[in-house]
């Protein structure tokens, strides 16, 4: 049997538990500790995007943009004011010409032969003219001998009637035959005959030089003719020779040696140096603050290291359907309002040398239409 002793319960030691943290709250502290960071943080983050976002938003306020904008020019047609063939094309494709330089010589060898007859035909009448002068001036002495011969019948003519009078007064006296003074008489008439005959040779004289006169002014219209088609004559013969009316490129060339080009063929196409800008559409509710004057970045796609500068140089008075070839005309029953778009003028204020800008070349215009700074400006202009 077991004695008292054994019967007693045996004390088992107790498992030993993890060290616990000397203070009990020291846990939910740390907690709180992270939430609170997690806040501040939060809030700071929302506060920088707010704040970004407002930054961002007003500085944008301050310009207007678009993406349909695209170089623009006076691009024409070369074009020949003669018919020929081409002689020479001294130039090639996109190249770069100055004012005055040759694009293409016509064979100019039918127009100095017309050149030519056309300088015979003023000689001829200057010649003409000159042989009028000389008759004019012989017919003016003609004038001049038969006024004398008038002057002299005037004379004979009071002789013969002195003469015939003495003569009829004798003769009623019966100191000299009948006769006798019938001759003085036949005389005295014949005197009078010649003075008509010569006064009627004045007049013949004088309508002859009144009609020299008319031909020489004809002949005078004849040469006014005549240098008219010999200043035609040269104007022809320079327009064998197309020279470039101003600096640009010579672009979409097709004349070449051997050609034959009539009046008005295009041969080349020409783009201006100095008449390029940015026509760019702004949808019409863009356009409340924009005004001429406003300045304008300019990021040409082709080359989009290049920033242009530019300036608002006009806003087109209608917008851009208005003056298509077949404008919209929406019927009141199935009307749909479309924000439309408005061409806007932008001078570029400094072309660069350095690259190539063409009609058609896309361009994204940046407009500042709020003079005034906007904040992220004046904290960049302090930082």
């Amino acid at each position: 049997m077991l004695s008292d002793t054994d019967t007693k319960t045996i004390q088992l030691p107790e498992p030993e538990h993890p060290s616990e943290p000397a203070n009990a709250n020291e846990a939910p502290r740390e907690n709180k500790t992270r939430r609170v960071t997690r806040a501040v943080l939060a809030a700071l983050l929302l506060a920088s995007v707010a704040g970004g976002g407002y930054l961002y938003w007003d500085n944008t306020r301050h310009y207007e943009t678009t993406d349909d904008a695209f170089i623009a020019s006076r691009q024409f047609s070369v074009a020949p004011k003669v018919s020929g063939y081409l002689k020479t094309v001294p130039v090639t494709d996109n190249q770069h010409v100055t004012a005055g330089q040759v694009i293409a010589v016509i064979d100019d060898r039918d127009y100095r032969t017309a050149l030519a007859q056309a300088e015979a035909q003023v000689e001829a009448a200057q010649a003409s003219i000159t042989n009028l002068n000389a008759q004019i001036e012989v017919q003016k002495a003609q004038v001049a001998q038969t006024e004398a011969q008038v002057d002299n019948s005037k004379a004979s003519l009071a002789f013969a009637d002195v003469q015939a009078k003495r003569y009829d007064n004798l003769a009623r006296q019966g100191a000299i035959a009948l006769q006798l003074a019938q001759q003085n008489d036949t005389a005295l008439l014949q005197q009078r005959a010649g003075l008509e005959t010569a006064k009627a040779g004045v007049t013949a004289a004088q309508r002859q030089i009144s009609a020299l006169m008319a031909q020489r002014g004809t002949a005078e219209a004849n040469l006014a003719q005549a240098l008219a088609q010999l200043q035609q004559a040269k104007l022809n013969l320079s327009y064998t020779t197309i020279t470039a009316a101003q600096s640009g490129r010579v672009t979409n060339l097709s004349g070449a040696v051997g050609q034959y080009v009539a009046a008005g063929t295009t041969i080349s196409m020409f783009v201006p140096s100095e008449q390029t800008w940015v026509n760019a559409n702004f949808k019409e509710i863009q356009l409340d603050r924009m005004r001429p004057g406003d300045a304008v970045t300019l990021r040409v796609d082709a080359y989009p290291e290049h920033a242009l500068r530019g300036h608002v140089a006009s806003v087109q008075a209608g917008s851009g359907t208005a003056f298509s070839l077949l404008p919209a005309e929406n019927a009141t029953g199935n009307y749909v309002k479309v924000v439309q778009r408005v061409p806007v003028k932008i001078t570029i204020d400094d072309l660069p040398r350095d690259v190539t800008l063409g009609p058609g070349m896309s361009v994204s215009p940046k407009v500042r239409v709020d003079s005034r700074p906007s904040v992220f400006e004046e904290l960049k202009a302090v930082l």
